[in-house]
């Protein structure tokens, strides 16, 4: 497992902790004390968990799983798949942060961090999935299929 990989799945886990500790936070309130969650909180744990976790675990275990880049392949490099991480990452913690803010201060400016950080979130995907689409194709296995196996 080489490191981009690794960083992918580290940075999943440091999401899933953040996102579980909102959501035991909110839990603790919600079930004790009768205050239920404001929508910014549930917003901020939701993407914590689904994107921060599943989506960078997902994503990195592609990485790995993946057939290599074809050696003509133009369109996949390890650097975008890099920037694909930073973005995804910055964009995902900035939304994770502004969310919690906003269930506590009614700031203006934070809703534009919310707006941008899920744009962020958008576009570190979609150029993700824009640089791995030509290692999702067969290797070996359309072969095996042609002569009638089955999977």
């Amino acid at each position: 497992m080489y490191t981009l990989v690794r960083r992918f799945i580290k940075t999943g886990i440091m999401f899933l902790f953040a996102g579980l500790g909102v959501g035991a936070w909110v839990l603790v309130r919600r079930e004790l004390f009768s205050v239920f969650p404001h929508p910014h909180l549930v917003s901020a744990h939701t993407h914590a968990v689904q994107v921060g976790f599943v989506m960078f675990l997902i994503l990195g275990v592609a990485i790995w799983l993946f057939p290599r880049a074809a050696k003509d392949d133009t369109r996949y490099s390890p650097e975008r798949i890099e920037a694909a991480y930073w973005i995804l990452a910055i964009s995902t913690g900035a939304r994770f942060l502004g969310e919690l803010a906003r269930a506590s201060v009614d700031v203006p400016l934070l809703a534009w961090v919310v707006v941008l950080g899920g744009l962020g979130q958008v576009a570190g995907l979609a150029l993700y999935f824009w640089t791995m689409w030509t290692r999702i194709r067969p290797v070996g296995s359309h072969i095996r299929e042609a002569k009638g196996e089955k999977f």
